[in-house]
């Protein structure tokens, strides 16, 4: 039976790939119809270790089930050896998040981004600093398994969702760029649109037209670029520290 449930669900599902993203998923109140586990034993030790809060909720969740059966269940088996299926968040109730005033925290917004575990792990610091929410824009699908995977199951705890530019909260647009104004110099204030663009080729000409403050990171002459997650970290940093939002 529960693989059969797992088929049917499989193709409109949020595949949470490994332990850690059943432990967020379900702490930040996803719906989760199946998830297995090919040691119950090992997966709620870890529960009791790692996740206390949660281990009831995971103990009625799992089943376990044969390796043979798990391993074709995942595109990459996880060390845990724990899988589930979630119920992806309404796209509207993300968007009325995303679109709330006043905000008491930043959207960030990744403006084209290349690469799927760069995107997951933007959405793990989001989520660990209480944004408000991680918009995309581009073709790259922020719910794909690999972003989910590099997000650790974090994306029930902030609202993502992938939108055009003209479609960005409303709120002051913060661009981070390498010609802007130092960005010690300027108090982010909570309801900001903390702009990024890819490693590679920066803002788009659209966002950055669109911008109210280009802003820059410090950097040492001669190092042409931060990764993407280093850069949203010190910005979401920046931004708390100026105004003491609790963690």
């Amino acid at each position: 039976m529960t693989v059969t449930s797992w088929n049917r669900l499989a193709g409109t599902s949020v595949l949470l790939d490994g332990f850690h993203a059943l432990k967020h998923a379900v702490r930040f109140g996803a719906e989760v119809p199946v998830a297995v586990t090919v040691d119950r034993t090992a997966a709620l030790a870890l529960a009791d270790e790692l996740a206390p809060d949660v281990r009831d909720a995971l103990d009625a969740l799992l089943t376990e089930v044969p390796e043979s059966t798990y391993t074709p269940l995942v595109p990459r088996p996880h060390p845990t050896g724990v899988a589930a299926l979630a119920v992806r968040p309404s796209r509207a109730a993300n968007l009325q998040k995303l679109a709330h005033t006043p905000r008491t925290a930043p959207v960030v917004v990744l403006d084209h981004p290349r690469n799927l575990g760069n995107a997951g792990a933007v959405i793990r610091l989001a989520a660990g600093f209480g944004a408000t929410g991680v918009v995309t824009t581009g073709t790259l699908d922020p719910w794909h398994p690999t972003v989910v995977r590099g997000g650790a199951g974090l994306h029930f705890a902030t609202a993502v969702e992938r939108l055009t530019v003209e479609e960005l909260p409303p709120g002051p647009l913060f661009a981070l760029d390498p010609e802007g104004d130092d960005i010690r110099g300027t108090k982010l204030p909570d309801d900001a649109v903390l702009a990024f663009g890819s490693e590679r080729s920066g803002l788009s000409a659209e966002l950055r037209a669109r911008a109210d403050h280009l802003l820059s990171l410090p950097m040492r002459p001669q190092v042409s670029s931060y990764n993407l997650a280093t850069s949203v970290a010190m910005t979401l940093y920046h931004w708390s520290t100026a105004t003491g939002a609790p963690l």
